[in-house]
């Protein structure tokens, strides 16, 4: 079996033949899960399913889904099975079948789907899990003597679902173990390969460590693909089977060395395949390289494979290849058509990132080369760790490479620093993490939400459950904020992009103010409240009313951004996509994808198509359909998105078509005016439109025709005339920079014949400091060209004062760099007497300080600091 053939075997064995629903993967990036960074296992999407607290769409569940790990990254390409990024084929019960269907299923699977020899198969279980080990000695044709009981054999990962686990072992044979008698199932050789693990979930780990018992036992198992992979296709290790050998065989072709001649090549080769594919399906789901959280992983990702080339000796950029190879081993796998689709993105954000590493690699080797040199001369033997840790944060440079280049010199790593500066950064990611944290969930396995309606003309419903801090309580009194559910709601809860209706709750003894709705996973949506006055318990009825005025203002906003994004298509071309939105009753926001500013003409050109499809005043149409007719029809859908059988697509017939459950106009005439108010770049590839609609666009337009009204006041002449006005006051300024300029000239030349007279010769090198009468640090430099440009050959140092602060520059030509003088070592002395710092190369440095009193005995100090260099 291909890998791609296995993975549909699993999915349908468990859908067809086992009654699970088949859910597509989840995106990598958690959805309301703070405590994750990436998804990082089959079950952690699945959470609030095994805890009870929401109500999961079946009780039988199977999925793929894409995992990524970089806890143990250092051993990528170092042993047959670690990797970055992974799939795990999974099913799932949530308080249905346990052990006595979970361990039969799976041995069905293994000894009669892909037919892997019973005799071959071991399996560990917890010691005191006497039921699983009856179980598995009651299979057919199980080997009664395969059981081993392990007290590790118990899985959680953080807080949450959690049991006794039982694991299933393939013996790959004697000449895959490491020779020992005593080579069994838990020996660290490769002879033992794990390829599935059964958890029976019967317990919830809370924050503080301890276990409560769950409402329901359930069933998490996962089975790597890659493993299985490598067993059906007799492969040694993940790397050589047809999910990863494709990019491996590019990256020979690329480096012109072959897989298996040399161990240490193949540790690179292997490294470009996981990571290759690793950022492909990160960026596919939307993550883009940054310097904090998921995307400095992706970066991390990124980087150290673009080393592991240049270490096989590949000069120029080569990731766009090895995307081409990810995408072949994908093209027709079901759940991967985004991939397929985004594959010229990809290839674009990772081109922009290599050309970035590229400008700071050679940056990163001078600072590590300068560092080396300072402990060396220093008479150390130890790379300090904030240094190894700011060549891995600000120059991409993994610490393993540091570490390598300072054993070349004799040298090792502070390590403890360098963990340290990782904790740091690790706090920063974890608490940017909890800022994005929604209202905690309380345990909802009590409440029959299936009997909750949306029905968008209800003016009353019951209170079926309030909590606070995520905990359910009977009533809350004034001045307490809580989350609502109602019976029925015809609030819009925040998707999409959109923010949630606003509005008020009244019931007998209190009023209640609205201030978003939100959506549970399960669908369930809750209204974040406020008491205004009185009290509010559980099962009284409520008068409802949905901020109407708000509601309306979302909605022109939302149906824009449809119009919008169909503009940019047309003007800017099809390349664009969607990368995210926020439609709030005052703005809209769209993020889309492009790797060059919008120019100003087709921001106008946008703005105007927009406008006259308003001007059409064509009704939208809403229809229902299911999600392969729509598809079939042309609407647009965000990959992020998660779609039911049946979708919602909203029309602008002849303009757009999209997937979309929000607010929207009846009639494009009702967002009345369409205003583009700013275009920036917010990351790598990623462009944002920010634009008004309705009042708020016209106020805008009337606040900017004022304040051309009072320019042309100021200017003396009307509004027509604001633009010659305004060239005409740039000539007249660009002619007295001119002749200031030649003035300063003149004051420069006489203030550095004045220096020359101070020049004095050290070690039979000519040195001229001084005090030059100029402001800033440019002119400060002007005047030591100058200088450097009479003597002939020299070291120049310079100061001034420029308010509270003191310019430092320090030039040497290159007889005096020759000869042993550091300009950037001068001047970093001399910086620390005014209480400043700076540094820069060998012929030219510069520095700042805060106690420009000080400058004489600054001079004085560079002296000293050339002498010394000189001697």
């Amino acid at each position: 079996m291909s890998g791609n053939e296995l993975r549909e075997a699993y999915l349908q064995f468990f859908a067809e033949k086992k009654g699970h629903l088949r859910l597509p993967s989840f995106s990598l990036i958690p959805q309301d899960d703070p405590t994750l960074l990436l998804i990082g296992a089959g079950m952690a999407p699945l959470k609030p399913f095994f805890t009870g607290k929401m109500k999961p769409p079946r009780t039988r569940v199977t999925t793929s889904q894409r995992c990524v790990r970089t806890g143990d990254i250092e051993n990528v390409g170092r042993t047959a099975r670690h990797q970055t990024y992974f799939e795990m084929l999974g099913n799932f019960s949530f308080g249905d079948y346990f052990k006595g269907e979970a361990i039969p299923w799976a041995w069905e699977f293994l000894t009669e789907v892909v037919e892997l020899p019973k005799e071959k198969l071991w399996v560990t279980v917890y010691p005191d899990d006497t039921e699983a080990i009856e179980i598995w000695k009651s299979q057919p044709g199980f080997p009664r003597d395969h059981i081993v009981k392990l007290n590790d054999n118990f899985w959680e990962i953080g807080p949450g679902p959690c049991g006794p686990d039982s694991e299933i072992y393939i013996d790959l044979g004697e000449e895959r173990g490491c020779g020992s008698p005593t080579c069994a199932v838990g020996c660290d050789c490769d002879r033992y390969l794990e390829i599935w693990n059964l958890v029976f979930t019967q317990y919830d780990r809370q924050e503080d460590g301890s276990y409560e018992n769950l409402a329901h036992k359930n069933i998490d198992t996962g089975c790597g693909l890659e493993r299985l992979a490598s067993v059906l296709q007799k492969k040694q290790t993940n790397f050589e089977t047809d999910l990863l050998y494709p990019i491996i065989e590019y990256a020979e072709k690329v480096s012109g060395l072959s897989y298996g001649k040399d161990e240490k090549s193949d540790v690179s080769l292997k490294v470009i395949a996981d990571h290759a594919r690793s950022m492909a399906i990160m960026i596919m789901d939307g993550i883009l390289p940054s310097n904090e959280g998921r995307g400095y992983v992706l970066r991390r990702i990124l980087r150290r494979a673009i080393r592991h080339g240049r270490m096989l000796g590949i000069k120029g950029k080569f990731l766009e290849g090895a995307v081409d190879a990810v995408v072949g081993i994908y093209r027709g796998a079901r759940d991967f058509e985004e991939l397929v689709n985004k594959a010229d993105y990809i290839k674009k954000v990772i081109s922009l990132e290599e050309d970035r590493f590229a400008a700071t690699l050679n940056q990163g080797m001078e600072l590590l080369d300068h560092e080396i040199e300072a402990v060396r001369k220093a008479g150390g033997k130890e790379l300090p760790g904030k240094v190894v840790f700011r060549l891995y944060d600000t120059f991409g440079f993994p610490w393993e490479l540091t570490e390598e280049i300072a054993h070349e010199n004799e040298m090792e790593i502070d390590s403890k620093g360098f963990e340290s500066a990782m904790e740091e950064q690790r706090t920063r990611a974890r608490n940017a993490r909890v800022k994005n944290e929604r209202v905690a969930v309380p345990d909802l396995s009590k409440i029959d939400v299936s009997a909750l309606t949306l029905d968008e003309k209800a003016t009353e419903a019951k209170v079926v459950a309030i909590w606070k801090d995520g905990v359910l309580v009977d009533t809350i009194t004034d001045g307490e904020e809580a989350g609502i559910i109602l019976s029925t709601t015809p609030f819009y809860a925040e998707g999409g992009g959109q923010v949630g209706d606003a509005g008020t709750f009244v019931s007998a003894f209190g009023h209640i103010r609205v201030s978003n709705a939100k959506k549970l996973p399960d669908g369930t949506v809750y209204h974040i409240s406020y008491v205004e006055e009185g009290q509010l318990s559980v099962g009284e009825t409520v008068k409802i009313e949905v901020d109407q005025v708000k509601k309306l203002a979302s909605a022109r906003n939302h149906t824009a951004t449809h119009l919008l994004q169909a503009a940019l298509k047309k003007v800017v071309g099809a390349q664009i996509h969607q990368a995210g939105s926020s439609v709030t009753p005052e703005r809209l926001r769209f993020d889309f994808t492009n790797f060059e500013p919008v120019t100003e003409q087709q921001l106008a050109d946008v703005e105007s198509l927009v406008n006259e499809e308003i001007l059409k005043g064509q009704d939208v149409v809403i229809e229902h359909m299911t999600l392969n007719e729509a598809k079939k029809a042309g609407a647009m859908a965000l990959f992020a998105e998660k779609y039911g059988d049946v979708v919602r697509v909203v029309k602008v017939p002849g303009f757009s078509m999209e997937l979309c459950a929000g607010s929207h106009v009846r009639n494009v005439g009702e967002i009345g005016m369409f205003k583009i108010i700013s275009e920036t770049g917010i990351a790598s590839g990623v462009r944002r439109i920010e634009a008004l609609t309705g009042k708020a666009a016209l106020d805008y337009a009337n606040a900017r025709m004022m304040l051309l009204a009072q320019a042309a006041a100021q200017l003396r002449t009307n509004e027509e005339g604001v633009p010659s006005a305004i060239e005409k006051l740039r000539a007249e300024k660009k002619e007295a920079d001119a002749k200031l300029a030649e003035v300063e000239a003149l004051h420069e030349k006489a203030d550095a014949q004045q220096l020359l007279t101070a020049m004095q010769e050290i070690a039979g090198v000519h040195v001229v400091t001084g005090k030059a009468n100029v402001e800033g640090m440019d002119a400060l430099r002007d005047v030591a060209d100058l200088l450097l440009t009479k003597m002939e050959g020299g070291i120049i140092v310079l100061a001034c004062a420029n308010g509270e602060k003191a310019n430092l520059v320090v030039k040497a030509s290159k007889d005096a760099v020759a000869k042993g003088i550091h300009a950037g070592r001068i001047v970093k002395e001399a910086a620390a007497v005014v209480s400043g710092g700076g540094g820069g190369r060998p012929d030219m440095a510069q520095a700042g300080g805060k106690n420009p009193a000080a400058i004489p005995q600054a001079l004085e100090k560079a002296v000293q600091a050339i002498q010394a260099q000189l001697a």
